[in-house]
Parts: C-alpha cells; structure tokens; sequence
C-alpha cells in the first residue's frame, strides 16, 4: 500500500508531505488521521508542517481533521502550520476563515 504521507524531521518540525492529491476519501482518511495523532501522541512532535504541495482536493472531513490536529498540538503546547497550499486551496481555507487559525507558509 502506497503511503499516504512521509514525515521528515526538518530542524525544530516534523514536515508531513501529502503523497495523493486526493484527501477525500473516508478510509483514507481515518488512517492519514490515525498517522497523524501517532506522530503527536506516541512520538511526541511538537511542531507538525502540512505541506499539501500534491493535494489538489480536500474534503470537509479533511478539514476536521486537520482541525483536530491543531487543538492537540495546542494543548501539549506544540503548533501547526501549513505550506504548499494551492490558490484554489487557499480561498477553501479563507471562505472558512481558516486562514486566519493556521500559519500557512508561502
């Protein structure tokens, strides 16, 4: 099975970049989020980077759960930002006024 994501240690961040550019999917979903709260919850990272340079579609789901990921980095006082997000990405992110929780990187 192909990963859904690689993680890379980049100095103080753990860079997660997105190998599909579909995260709409509901069983590939649950299991990238599963991946995800490993990393905080079993490996201890802090400083989690999205990078979403291969993502072309994101769903609602997608979006919880990326929003999930936030709160918990919060609460063990770690943080999360997102890059490689395409135009049509971002305006998703700024209709929801997530623009304004997440620090996306150029």
């Amino acid at each position: 099975m192909e990963p859904f994501f690689t993680t890379v240690q980049d100095g103080p961040h753990t860079l997660v970049q997105f190998q599909t550019e579909s995260l709409m999917s509901t069983g590939d979903l649950e299991r990238i989020g599963q991946g995800l709260n490993r990393l905080v919850d079993e490996e201890k990272r802090q400083n989690v980077l999205l990078d979403f340079t291969k993502v072309r579609y994101l769903s609602s789901q997608a979006i919880g759960m990326i929003i999930r990921l936030h709160k918990k980095l919060l609460q063990s006082q770690g943080r999360l930002e997102l890059s490689g997000v395409s135009p049509q990405l971002l305006q998703l992110l700024k209709i929801t006024k997530l623009d304004r929780v997440f620090k996306i990187r150029a």
